[in-house]
């Protein structure tokens, strides 16, 4: 690539807003819907929290009579400012971005004008993977993090703490028995909602999976499900466990399961706040190089509604 074409581009507040949902949204957990989307949190965002007396009903008279107590309590969402600084060399990535936006031809020797979308896309996929993890594990003391789900629930005498039964790892013969103790600690009134999930770890989730083929030798017996062993699953069918979906959590750390509600659940971010940038200078016409800087700025958080309607196992 010529160094005298230039590549710089800047895309300030809501025009960043595409950039940044193409790298903060495309996070497993956030691409797959399983947590609500708050987009538009330009500061914080107060998630009310209404709690009645279940006996609501009572005998009739002629009177007007208070028959419950409504309580309204507040959790706060409030998204933390990060960037990205990156400094990345044009012909590590030239060759691949001609090759695809020629379409492998050689007869095509136009180069398009994309080339900073190109860049941007694989910063955008480095930013997705960090936000997954964030989501569920990261801790607001580290750099580049905010606190995630398994924090919050933690620090929270509220959410309802799954039994680990003592056990230090998830394995094929012991991932029933904590799934259980997880729906188990899950009020009565949530189970039987149609957006309950229970959200694992890449561990747990092969685990559950080894179980069903039969690893575990107990339930399904030796051979699995069908007697196909481990062949059974295909990947991204859906898992359930006593009629809750089990969604696999890339992000969360290999120590926990939570179990809650999708509407209970929420990430912020600002895709049209004036804080959001996205910036590509290209170095050749300032220091003659080949490289190419990316800068991001954005904002992302995690909040629940209701730690009561939630269930949180940690294990030993």
């Amino acid at each position: 690539m010529a160094t005298t074409v230039s590549i710089t581009s800047t895309y300030a507040g809501e025009f960043s807003g595409k950039y940044i949902s193409a790298a903060l949204l495309s996070s497993p957990t956030l691409d797959n819907g399983n947590i609500e989307i708050k987009p538009n949190v330009k500061f914080k965002d107060v998630i009310k929290k209404v709690a009645t007396d279940s006996n609501v009903i009572k005998d009739a008279t002629c009177d007007f009579t208070d028959t419950a107590t409504v309580t309204l309590t507040e959790r706060i969402l409030q998204p933390e400012e990060f960037q990205v600084n990156l400094e990345l060399c044009k012909k590590d990535f030239v060759s691949d971005w001609e090759a695809i936006s020629m379409g492998y031809s050689s007869l095509n020797q136009n180069l398009p004008p994309k080339f900073s979308d190109f860049i941007i896309g694989h910063v955008a996929g480095l930013v997705a993977e960090k936000n997954e993890q964030n989501i569920w594990g990261g801790v607001n003391g580290n750099a580049g993090e905010f606190d995630g789900f398994s924090v919050l629930m933690a620090a929270d005498g509220d959410v309802n703490d799954a039994s680990n039964g003592g056990e230090t790892a998830f394995s094929s013969t012991n991932i029933v028995t904590l799934l259980t103790n997880v729906v188990d600690s899950l009020p009565s009134a949530v189970y039987g909602k149609e957006d309950v999930k229970i959200y694992v770890p890449t561990i747990a989730f092969q685990s559950y999976i080894r179980h069903l083929g039969g690893y575990a030798a107990n339930g399904v017996g030796a051979q699995g499900i069908d007697n196909r062993g481990s062949l059974w699953y295909d990947k991204g069918s859906a898992l359930s466990f006593d009629g809750i979906e089990v969604v696999l959590a890339q992000g969360m750390p290999s120590n926990h399961i939570v179990a809650g509600q999708k509407s209970n659940l929420y990430f912020g971010t600002g895709l049209i706040s004036d804080h959001n940038e996205v910036k590509l200078l290209d170095m050749a016409d300032l220091d003659g190089s080949q490289n190419v800087r990316v800068i991001m700025r954005f904002t992302a958080g995690v909040q629940y509604g209701i730690g009561s309607d939630l269930a949180l196992l940690t294990l030993a």
